[in-house]
C-alpha cells in the first residue's frame, strides 16, 4: 500500500432516512475517517439529521462533484427511492459502488413507471432497461407497461449493468454477490468486504422479559422474531402459517420493521388461526429494537426471491447471540450451519420449517450454543475496523482505473418459441412449369432466416420449425392430397443470415391441383399466420 492517504467523497443516505444501508454507512464512517481523509456530501432532496450535520459537516454533492477535486467518490447503494439521487450522480461521476443489492430493478420501477406520469415514464424505463439487457429488456418494459408478467423481471433483470460499468471498481458484502457479478460480466472489477457490525453487548434478558411484559406477551413462550423491512419476499407469511402446525401452539412471533404496501401480516395471522400469537410492531426505535431481539429465542430470516442483499438486520440479530433460521438459496450460503439452518423453497417450505422449529425450541442448550457461535462469527467475520481496511485497501486499488464504458449489452437472441415475427424467404426450385399430370419431379426447398430471432430445430418441440408441403386437389378447398405426410423438419438451429434446403418427391395429380409449401411451429400457427414466409403456385 502506498504511503498518501486516500481522498474519498462519501455519499448515501444518511439519517433521519429510515434505512438499514443509512445506519450501516454511518457505522462505518467514523471507522473510515480514520484511515483516509473522508469528506460527507448531502444527496440532493435529503435532509441530513442535525447530529450528523454537526459531526461530519457535508457538503452538497452535486457541487462537490462537478469540481476537479481529485477525490475518489464512493457511493452505497440500495434498492429503494432513496438511493435514486445516489444513481443518478454515480452515472455521471464514476467512483467505487458498494451495491448492498446485487437487483436494482424495485428503485428503477419506483423513480420511472412509480411516478405516474404516463408515457414520458415508460419512455425512460424502457430507455434504461433496454440499456442493461438488450432486447429482453425492451420487451419486458412492454411487457411491465401492461402489467403482464407479474414481479418476475424484476428479479430477473437486475438493471444494474450501465451502473457498474460506469465505475472504478464495485464492492460488495458476499462471496456469492461477488460470484454473481463476475459470472455476468467476467470485465467488472469486483471485490467482496466485510459488512462492518459493531459488536454489541449480548441480548439482554432483563430488557427482553420487560418488552414481553410490555406487550402482554407470556415470559415462558417460546417466541420467533422476524426483523427488518417487511415484504413478501421475507417470507413472513410462511412463518405464519408454520405457527399452525401441530407441536407449535404455544410460539409467538414479533414482526418488527415496517411493512410493504399491500401487506397485512395480521390478516395472515387471522386466516391461518394464529391471530393471537402474531405481533405486528412496526418500525422500531433502536433502544426497542434491541429489546425486542433479546425478547427473542430464535430469529427467522427467510428470503425469496432476493435482490441479493447482505441484510444488516440479520447480522446485528446474530451479534447480540440470537440463532437463525435462513432459505437455503442464494447469499445465505456464505453463512456456516453452526449458527443458521437453512429451510428449502418451494412446497416443502412451511413443514420443513415447522418441524425445524419444533427440534430447536425443544433444544435450548443448543440454541444458546448456535447464538454463543453466532456472537463469535460476527466478532471474527464482521469487525468494522476490518471492514474499513479492507473498503479502503480495495478503493486505492480502484482509484486509478478507468472506468469500463457502455459496452453494449450482447444479450442472447431471442427463439421460435417466444417470438412472433420470423421475416425470411422460401424458394421453391423444380415446380417449374410445364409439368404434365402423373409426372413426379424432385422439389428443392430452400428456407432463410432474415429476421432477428433463432428458429429451432424441430426435434426440439414446442417453438421447433418444420416445413409443410400441401397438394390440394382441385385447388384452394380440394383434399390435401399429402395430409399425413411426414413433415420436413428444420435439422438444427437457424441462425439469422442462415438458410436450411430440404429435398422432396412430388407427383402431379391428373387434373388441377394447388402445390402449397409453409414452414410451421411444432405445438403452434403456420409461419405465414405469424408474419413469415410461404409459396403456392396453381399447377
Amino acid at each position: 500500500m502506498t504511503s498518501h492517504r486516500l481522498r474519498l467523497d462519501y455519499l448515501s443516505p444518511l439519517p433521519p432516512v429510515r434505512s438499514g444501508i443509512a445506519d450501516y454507512s454511518m457505522d462505518l464512517l467514523p471507522r473510515l475517517a480514520e484511515l483516509a481523509d473522508v469528506r460527507v456530501l448531502a444527496l440532493p432532496g435529503q435532509p441530513v439529521a442535525a447530529e450528523v450535520a454537526a459531526a461530519w459537516h457535508p457538503v452538497p454533492a452535486e457541487r462537490a462533484l462537478a469540481e476537479t477535486s481529485g477525490r475518489l467518490p464512493l457511493y452505497h447503494m440500495g434498492n429503494n427511492r432513496y438511493h435514486d439521487p445516489v444513481l443518478k450522480l454515480a452515472l455521471e461521476h464514476p467512483g467505487v459502488v458498494v451495491l448492498h443489492d446485487l437487483f436494482l430493478h424495485h428503485v428503477l420501477l419506483d423513480v420511472t413507471l412509480g411516478r405516474g406520469r404516463g408515457r414520458e415514464d415508460f419512455d425512460e424505463y424502457r430507455e434504461r432497461l433496454t440499456a442493461d439487457h438488450g432486447w429482453i429488456g425492451r420487451a419486458a418494459a412492454t411487457a411491465k407497461r401492461w402489467n403482464a408478467y407479474g414481479d418476475a423481471p424484476v428479479f430477473e433483470l437486475p438493471a444494474r449493468r450501465t451502473l457498474l460499468r460506469r465505475q472504478r471498481g464495485v464492492l460488495v458484502h458476499s462471496a456469492w454477490g461477488a460470484a454473481e457479478l463476475r459470472e455476468e460480466d467476467p470485465d467488472l472489477r469486483v471485490t467482496a468486504v466485510p459488512m462492518g457490525i459493531p459488536l454489541p453487548p449480548a441480548a439482554d434478558r432483563r430488557a427482553g422479559l420487560a418488552l414481553r411484559a410490555r406487550l402482554g406477551l407470556p415470559q415462558e413462550a417460546p417466541l420467533l422474531g422476524s426483523f427488518g423491512f417487511q415484504t413478501p419476499i421475507k417470507r413472513t407469511g410462511a412463518v405464519i402459517a408454520a405457527l399452525a402446525r401441530e407441536g407449535l401452539e404455544s410460539v409467538h412471533l414479533l414482526a418488527v420493521g415496517e411493512s410493504a404496501r399491500g401487506m397485512d401480516l395480521i390478516a395472515d395471522a387471522r386466516r391461518a388461526g394464529v391471530a393471537d400469537r402474531v405481533h405486528v410492531l412496526g418500525f422500531l426505535p433502536y433502544g426497542d429494537f434491541e429489546a425486542a431481539i433479546a425478547a427473542t429465542d430464535l430469529c427467522v430470516n427467510l428470503r425469496y426471491p432476493t435482490a441479493g442483499e447482505t441484510s444488516a438486520s440479520l447480522l446485528r440479530v446474530l451479534a447480540v447471540g440470537r440463532p437463525v433460521i435462513v432459505s437455503d438459496y442464494a447469499q445465505f450460503a456464505d453463512l456456516p450451519r453452526q449458527i443458521a439452518l437453512r429451510v428449502p423453497l418451494g412446497d416443502g417450505e412451511v413443514p420443513a420449517l415447522a418441524s425445524l422449529l419444533r427440534d430447536l425450541l425443544a433444544a435450548p442448550e443448543r440454541l444458546q450454543a448456535m447464538g454463543e457461535a453466532a456472537r463469535e462469527y460476527v466478532r471474527m467475520r464482521h469487525d468494522p475496523e476490518d471492514a474499513a481496511r479492507a473498503v479502503v485497501e480495495a478503493c486505492r486499488a480502484f482509484a486509478p482505473l478507468d472506468p469500463l464504458g457502455d459496452d453494449p449489452v450482447v444479450a442472447p437472441r431471442p427463439s421460435s418459441l417466444t417470438w412472433n415475427d420470423f421475416p425470411g424467404t422460401l424458394e421453391v426450385r423444380g415446380a417449374e412449369p410445364p409439368w404434365a399430370p402423373g409426372e413426379r419431379r424432385e422439389l428443392h426447398v430452400r428456407l432463410a432466416n432474415r429476421g432477428f430471432a433463432r428458429w429451432l430445430a424441430g426435434e426440439r418441440g414446442p417453438g421447433g420449425l418444420a416445413v409443410v408441403v400441401k397438394l390440394f386437389d382441385g385447388g384452394e378447398g380440394g383434399e390435401d392430397l399429402l395430409a399425413g405426410r411426414t413433415w420436413l423438419a428444420l435439422p438444427r438451429d437457424l441462425e439469422p443470415g442462415e438458410e436450411q434446403t430440404w429435398t422432396t418427391e412430388i407427383r402431379r395429380p391428373p387434373g388441377p391441383a394447388r402445390l402449397r409449401i409453409e414452414p410451421h411451429l411444432f405445438g403452434g400457427l403456420g409461419f405465414s399466420r405469424l408474419g413469415g414466409p410461404w409459396w403456392e403456385r396453381d399447377l
